[in-house]
């Protein structure tokens, strides 16, 4: 059966001028005209206008179409190919989407926008040049190459939006030199601990307290009473026996303090956050109530005696 130009555009659900332009091009052939001389097509023209629909739809280019009409080009290995023009565009869509939200939340300003879509479009190896910058500055030594590796983030190569979000948040905070500073004395207190240690890892003193103030803190026991004095005594018996060459009470609890205060600063607290969120780790949670209790406790009027 032959059907008219505008029959073959009703049936395949396009224009005649649609039609006639495929026609011209040769995508769609004509299998004879009428006495009056008008195109008349066949059952083939109907199957050919569908399928360069739906290829045009794809982003598909004539060309392409033409070669795959012809058989010249496999429409696998042209699906394949365009599959992955599609992938990454919505890679890029997704970038877009996560820099536009964190500037719309943060009431970004011009400049902080730039510097913020400039962070979101390194490449893998810029992202990880730039991380290594920050653990070579802070994290040095053979010590504890185990927690550098753990505090390492490693964006996919497919994030989602609020890993891309966090990144973008996480690679300003790193080249923070104010906050590359706080991280790496947090982390020379804990080397220097370690350090000569031919033993069993030890754990670090922040997780020493956690274990030994949550009973504490579930029984609501004030920083200030004497069951807390004695909770502090044990923590600062613990800390001296983490170092190689521990000072006096007085001193003891002078570097104590001022080593809690470090590792309890809301910039690394936000680090781990981010940390957590970039790598898919779910939840980081951040120790600031035990912290906090025991700082507390460091500071609150208590007996004298020796440690």
């Amino acid at each position: 059966m032959r059907y008219s130009i505008g029959e073959v555009a009703r049936l395949a659900g396009s224009t005649v001028k649609t039609v006639r332009f495929y026609s011209d091009e040769g995508l769609v052939p004509v299998e004879g005209r009428d006495p009056s001389g008008h195109r008349r097509y066949g059952a083939d023209a109907l199957a050919r206008i569908g399928l360069i629909r739906t290829l045009r739809e794809l982003g598909i280019d004539l060309g392409t179409v033409r070669k795959i009409l012809d058989r010249e080009t496999g429409l696998a290995d042209v699906a394949a190919a365009h599959a992955e023009a599609v992938a990454v565009q919505l890679r890029a869509l997704r970038l877009r989407h996560a820099v536009l939200t964190a500037a719309a939340r943060r009431s970004a300003t011009p400049e902080e926008l730039e510097l913020m879509h400039s962070l979101a479009r390194l490449s893998a190896a810029e992202r990880d040049s730039l991380v290594a910058s920050f653990l070579d500055s802070t994290f040095t030594g053979p010590v504890l190459r185990g927690i550098r590796t753990s505090l390492t983030p490693a964006l996919p190569d497919d994030p989602t939006p609020d890993q891309l979000d966090a990144w973008v948040e996480l690679a300003e905070l790193i080249q923070d030199e104010r906050f590359r500073h706080l991280m790496r004395d947090v982390y020379e207190e804990y080397a220097a601990s370690a350090r000569g240690h031919t033993g069993p890892p030890r754990r670090h003193i922040v997780a020493v307290i956690q274990a030994a103030t949550a009973p504490a803190l579930a029984a609501g026991t004030a920083p200030d009473s004497p069951e807390a004095a004695a909770l502090v005594d044990e923590v600062l018996t613990a800390y001296a026996a983490l170092l190689t060459d521990p000072p006096g009470d007085r001193a003891l609890r002078a570097k104590l303090r001022a080593h809690l205060q470090a590792a309890n600063d809301p910039r690394r607290e936000r680090y781990f956050t981010l940390l957590a969120r970039v790598n898919g780790w779910g939840d980081s949670r951040h120790p600031r109530r035990e912290l906090d209790w025991l700082l507390s406790a460091l500071d609150a009027p208590r007996r004298t005696g020796a440690l």
